[in-house]
């Protein structure tokens, strides 16, 4: 089966950098915006979609220390959903994007330019890419 998500939008804040329990490994958190434009009737309208992000290992350090709310990011990962139960017994999930690529984009004069150094993570842990 076939899970991939692929993603150009900007940080809607600075990255949060933790480390996670189970497997002592560093996890970035981080919400990027997309804003979708499109014509109904004779009229332009504009709807702002918003998007979890997660980032583990080295990567995700690169992003702590590197990226902050505004930048243009492309991401490709895969779809992950969380379940939980609320302590009156609810039950929640939401859907995260797990990246495993994410590439710094600047954008000048109109036009995009990727900031890319190459660098291989561990297998598990993606492409370094900024």
């Amino acid at each position: 089966m076939l899970n991939r998500a692929v993603l150009i939008g900007r940080l809607t804040k600075d990255p949060e950098v933790s480390i996670s329990k189970n497997r002592e490994r560093a996890v970035a958190r981080f919400c990027i915006a997309y804003n979708r434009r499109y014509k109904s009737g004779e009229e332009w309208k504009e709807e702002s979609h918003f998007f979890e992000i997660k980032v583990f290992g080295k990567l995700a350090k690169v992003i702590g220390e590197r990226y902050s709310k505004g930048d243009l990011v492309f991401v490709e990962g895969r779809l992950s959903q969380d379940r939980w139960e609320t302590e009156e017994g609810g039950k929640r999930s939401r859907i995260t994007i797990v990246a495993d690529t994410v590439r710094l984009l600047r954008t000048k004069g109109g036009n995009v330019t990727v900031e890319d150094t190459n660098g291989k993570e561990e297998e598990d842990e993606g492409e370094i890419k900024f």
